[in-house]
């Protein structure tokens, strides 16, 4: 005697075409896991890097031939396939390749070396020893990246809170490796690892136990019920909504540096492997952001006069801290990680507006961002003294004397970073911050007047290094790596996007705006 079936399993249903993009990668990084078994050891760094590169650029493929055409609510209602998804995930793709790029490298024994192809060296050979030795060149490197890429493409169109729970647990635990395995600063690079996933572990909670309040409130960890919930009234628990949003929100802002959620920004970009801080900065934002773009505009945007003020507050301490704290650095590193604070306080001035312009705007400034961010810290990687990266300031000091053109590439990364005109970093700002002008009220209007003064402060650190590079003199035993075809390919669609970004922004930003419309 068979028993029936229940109808809440014989509701779901998948769209596979429209999820196909992150099944690729799940696949790409399960083949990395095999080949991380079962390959020898000679020909495993070439084999994996095919992987990973062949899987990104097939997940991009099955985005634009399958997902985008099949756009909609698949999973049990679980994965919103909608037009700020499909943008989001083509940059998370985007970001992995350029930083799978990046972490492909392999560093000769000193500081005046080049780059030793990739197996070009042999086994036990002085080459490969140092870049064992540097961390991001073991091939379990590239697994990790997949699996990080997997989770944020769920992130970023979650429907509802276990979904965006689960996705948040299976990118960032890859994360955490990732920071530890720099093993030439072992200790520094460890101890950003513990407390990173210690802080993690703790951002994740907090999450949790506002998802808990948050079904208590509505009955459902659906989107769309928890907006229904709001809008009509109907809950008896109408005291849960605001501490469970309240939650919610932290272990969100977590993820992208906002104060004072931030402790761990700064420790994980200078202990991690400097191609692998480059990945988590632009990949990590865009996925969170995504995230709280989601659950802001969908799930709680009815009730935002209760808990817009609290964001708002966070966002203009963000910029103060994040400038502030940026002029007192001596560590490059650690210089742009507090600059990553400050621009997670821009963005969110933009996410406060509460208009569709906003949401293009954050998604292209998130591009834009990303793109210059892996660009930087792929730079920062060449600069070498005595066979360890050279991130003091003091050792930049005469780098454009020394390698111009290096010194120049970076110096327009730095230009965008302060949001110069004609880079991405000005178009980038004034998409973010017209929309808070124009809808945001009183309160946009004063977080865009602090982030023009953030903005300002942060100017003066960028253009002291720019300084520093061209009007000092050359640090002794300092030189730049001349980089391989991988970090060619890096920091040229950096400099390139920065530029045309800046000049011609309205392919990028057109696109942005007609991909600023969310699936219920």
């Amino acid at each position: 005697m068979s028993a029936a079936v229940p109808a809440v399993f014989e509701a779901v249903k998948i769209d596979y075409a429209a999820i196909a993009p992150m099944l690729v990668v799940a696949l790409g990084a399960l083949i990395g896991v095999l080949v991380e078994a079962f390959v020898g050891r000679t020909s495993r760094y070439a084999v994996q890097l095919g992987v990973a590169v062949v899987t990104l650029l097939a997940a991009m493929v099955a985005l634009w031939v399958w997902a985008a055409p099949n756009k909609g609510v698949t999973l049990g209602q679980s994965m919103s396939i909608d037009g700020p998804t499909i943008f989001l995930q083509g940059a998370l793709l985007l970001f992995g390749l350029l930083g799978v790029l990046a972490m492909s490298e392999r560093f000769g024994g000193s500081s005046a070396d080049a780059f030793t192809p990739m197996g070009a060296s042999a086994p036990g050979s002085v080459q490969e020893g140092a870049a064992t030795k540097a961390g991001y060149q073991t091939t379990e490197v590239f697994p990790l990246a997949l699996f990080a890429i997997f989770g944020m493409m769920i992130f970023v169109g979650a429907n509802d809170l276990i979904t965006m729970f689960v996705a948040l647990e299976v990118f960032s635990l890859p994360l955490y490796i990732l920071t530890g395995l720099a093993r030439r600063r072992r200790l520094l690079s460890q101890e950003a690892s513990l407390k990173y996933f210690l802080l993690g572990a703790f951002s994740s909670a907090f999450f949790l136990f506002g998802a808990a309040l948050l079904y208590g409130f509505a009955g459902s960890s659906d989107f769309k019920l928890i907006a229904r919930a709001i809008t009509t009234h109907s809950s008896m628990m109408n005291g849960l909504l605001l501490p469970g949003t309240i939650l919610v929100l932290i272990g969100l802002l977590f993820k992208v540096g906002a104060v004072p959620f931030h402790s761990w920004t700064p420790d994980a970009y200078q202990g991690a492997p400097t191609p692998v801080t480059g990945f988590m900065a632009a990949a990590t934002k865009a996925a969170a952001f995504g995230a709280i773009l989601r659950f802001t505009y969908v799930a709680v945007e009815a009730g935002r006069w209760d808990w817009r003020l609290v964001v708002g507050i966070i966002a203009a301490i963000t910029m103060i801290v994040g400038a502030v704290m940026s002029v007192t650095q001596t560590d490059m590193k650690r210089l742009l990680a507090y600059s990553s604070v400050a621009h997670a306080g821009f963005i969110l001035v933009g996410v406060l507006a509460f208009d569709a312009t906003a949401i293009g705007g954050v998604m292209f400034y998130l591009v834009a961002y990303g793109l210059a961010t892996i660009a930087a810290f792929a730079i920062v990687a060449l600069v070498r003294q005595g066979g360890s990266e050279a991130t003091h300031l003091s050792q930049w000091a005469g780098l454009g004397k020394k390698h111009p053109v290096l010194a120049g590439l970076f110096g327009l990364l730095l230009l965008a970073f302060a949001g110069i005109p004609l880079t991405s970093g000005f178009t980038a700002k004034f998409a973010a911050f017209a929309p808070a002008v124009a809808h945001g009220g009183t309160m946009g209007v004063v977080l865009v007047v602090i982030g023009v003064l953030a903005s300002a402060v942060t100017a003066y650190v960028y253009f002291r290094i720019i300084v520093l590079m061209y009007f000092t003199e050359p640090a002794e035993d300092v030189a730049a790596l001349t980089p391989s075809v991988t970090t060619t390919v890096v920091v040229t669609v950096g400099v390139l996007a920065t530029l045309l970004l800046g000049i011609v922004p309205s392919l990028v930003l057109d696109l942005a705006q007609q991909a600023s419309l969310f699936l219920l």
